[in-house]
């Protein structure tokens, strides 16, 4: 008996894998689909060497702040679809949002051995040691986010990070203008020894010294966590009769607050926060936050599988033919540009 539903449509994930297939065919056939895409041997030996894929499977060790964290989770997710791509298999060590335990995970890491490692530190300066060992065992490491120690104290192949100064004094200055420069603010920190966390409140700063109208009323660390944000903020509320705006180091805080707000019957706070994570692209979309920025984190937990793979078969050397330190700025969202930079997310892409 034949059926009468045609044959299954490739996925975009069939095309990529199909699209990185052999270089030895002219055409490529993806999972038995059959599809000709046209290329030639040489195009698709050309397209091979910029992928930088591996013949063989590298051994790749990555950890990041901690994954109760959404931007930490996606990260995840991004890593290990790049990886699935470019033939790395990935070993996570999670940072669980402390630096103590960060640092026994790392401890950890630094006892085996990897092609190349990527770490997200939680804190500047606590992982110097175990990530020193790695690096003199000539392992390359990729620095993500917020910086492990200053990049002239150690050796790490890149650093990709956003420019996390931009993305607090554009957060900031959009809370602002729609307060009409004047009222007060409170600032809720990440923690405060993650360098990402220090650039968005030198941006806050940098903008709030220019209006003499504004108040600051407070800037606690709530260190990324959710629970302890919404234990801050029902202080404030109590504290404070009269807030007009709120910038959060990033959309979890942002949005834990919020519930908070809302319980409270105060949304009339102006709220903003950093990552552009999928619930904050549609908080921003209907109005529950004012606005946020794209910390992109698949771009940079992708782009650190990249420069691994390409510093491990391509023999890319740090400084030459890859960057000491890479800007991986996202845009400020808003309701005009929030569709796209969804899917962007979907696909791994920013």
């Amino acid at each position: 008996m034949s059926s009468t539903k045609g044959p299954r449509q490739p996925s975009r994930r069939d095309f990529i894998r199909a699209a990185g297939a052999s270089a030895g065919a002219g055409a490529v056939l993806a999972g038995g689909f059959g599809f000709d895409l046209g290329f030639s041997p040489a195009f698709a030996a050309e397209m091979a060497k910029e992928t930088a894929r591996s013949e063989k499977p590298l051994r790749a060790a990555f950890s990041n702040a901690g994954l109760q964290a959404t931007w930490c989770a996606q990260g995840k997710r991004a890593a290990e679809w790049w990886g699935k791509l470019l033939n790395v298999e990935i070993t996570w060590f999670d940072g669980e949002l402390s630096a103590t335990k960060q640092r026994a995970a790392i401890d950890n890491m630094a006892s085996q051995k990897w092609d190349f490692v990527a770490i997200q530190a939680f804190g500047i300066g606590t992982l110097t040691a175990p990530v020193n060992k790695m690096i003199d065992a000539g392992i390359p490491v990729l620095d993500m986010d917020t910086l492990i120690a200053p990049l002239e104290q150690i050796k790490v192949h890149s650093f990709l990070a956003p420019d996390n100064e931009f993305m607090g004094a554009s957060v900031t200055q959009a809370l602002l203008d729609e307060i009409g420069g004047a009222g007060t603010i409170i600032m809720t920190q990440g923690a405060l020894g993650h360098t990402g966390a220090q650039g968005r409140a030198r941006g806050f700063e940098s903008v709030v010294k220019k209006f003499p109208k504004v108040e600051v009323l407070d800037t606690t660390p709530a260190d990324w966590d959710v629970t302890k944000a919404v234990r801050i903020w029902e202080t404030h509320l109590t504290k404070y009769p009269k807030i007009d705006a709120a910038f959060f180091h990033n959309d979890d805080m942002a949005l834990a607050a919020w519930n908070v707000m809302k319980a409270r019957g105060r949304t009339d706070i102006k709220i903003g926060g950093v990552d552009a994570m999928p619930p904050a692209i549609q908080a921003v979309s209907e109005g529950r936050m004012h606005a946020t920025v794209r910390n992109p984190s698949c771009r940079i937990h992708g782009g650190a599988v990249l420069a691994g793979v390409a510093a491990v078969v391509n023999g890319e050397k740090s400084g030459e033919g890859i960057p000491k330190h890479i800007i991986t700025d996202g845009p400020v969202v808003t309701k005009a540009n929030a569709p796209g930079m969804q899917w962007m997310q979907d696909h791994y892409l920013i």
